[in-house]
């Protein structure tokens, strides 16, 4: 009999302390994991930057005493020119991330307006004493399209780049031939095909905006080129080996990218 009434009490004491405890715990509530950020997306934008350029160009003394004198310069020289000068363009494309994965695979197109301008002076052996010529090159367009594999941690995408790259080249040799008083231009425009390759990171600071700092190296082969002289008539051929290194700062609008 005294353990019923004992039972009883205590149900009776739960039943009315439980209210009081139950307000008295903390309350939990569940919440969402933070979204990371997505890398696919189609983009679109511009840069701006600096490039340095070699050129290794032969045979221009030929080109010159050969012109003007006949076939009778031999030997073979060979004339280097530096040149730099500032890079402006745009750049477009689309990257594709897997799913949780960091990997980032992509592709981009890009383009350059550059004034990239170097020259040197250049003996002419058979011409008088101290005679030399001119020769000046001038790059003012760098297209590429490339595809891009990156690495992502969160906002940050660290990436290399590679694919085909053009170059849009003007030279020019110019001067006086002091033995016969001839006085030559020679100018030709060159459009050359090659390849790049390039590393650079990338840094998402909002939803659809990102900026990236990149360095790319362009090897546009070795090609032959006819220059013309407009004051005499002549012609002939030169070839050139050409390559260049840019650095690029740029930012981008991402479409369907962010969270």
């Amino acid at each position: 009999m005294k353990k019923l009434l004992l039972a009883g009490a205590a149900v009776s004491l739960l039943s009315i302390a439980g209210p009081t405890f139950a307000a008295d715990m903390p309350v939990k509530y569940w919440a969402a994991p933070v979204p990371v950020f997505s890398w696919t997306s189609c983009f679109m934008g511009a840069h701006i930057g600096g490039a340095w350029a070699q050129d290794s160009f032969t045979d221009p003394v030929a080109l010159v005493q050969n012109s003007i004198l006949g076939t009778v310069t031999t030997g073979v020289t060979t004339v280097g020119v530096s040149s730099t000068g500032l890079i402006i363009g745009g750049q477009m494309g689309c990257d594709y991330q897997f799913g949780y994965s960091p990997w980032v695979l992509g592709a981009e197109g890009a383009v350059s307006g550059a004034n990239l301008r170097g020259n040197t002076n250049f003996v002419l052996p058979l011409g008088g004493p101290g005679d030399i010529a001119t020769l000046t090159t001038k790059t003012d367009f760098l297209p590429s399209a490339t595809a891009r594999f990156g690495y992502a941690l969160g906002n940050w995408l660290f990436y290399a780049r590679a694919g085909g790259a053009w170059a849009g080249n003007k030279y020019s040799i110019t001067g006086t031939f002091v033995p016969t008083a001839t006085a030559f231009g020679f100018e030709a425009a060159d459009n050359r095909f090659g390849w790049t390759a390039g590393a650079g990171v990338e840094w998402a600071f909002a939803q659809v905006w990102s900026a990236r700092l990149e360095y790319d190296y362009l090897d546009l082969g070795r090609r032959s080129a006819l220059l013309s002289d407009a004051i005499n008539g002549f012609s002939g051929v030169m070839s050139a080996n050409q390559s260049i290194q840019t650095v690029k700062l740029g930012v981008s609008f991402h479409m369907w990218a962010g969270q």
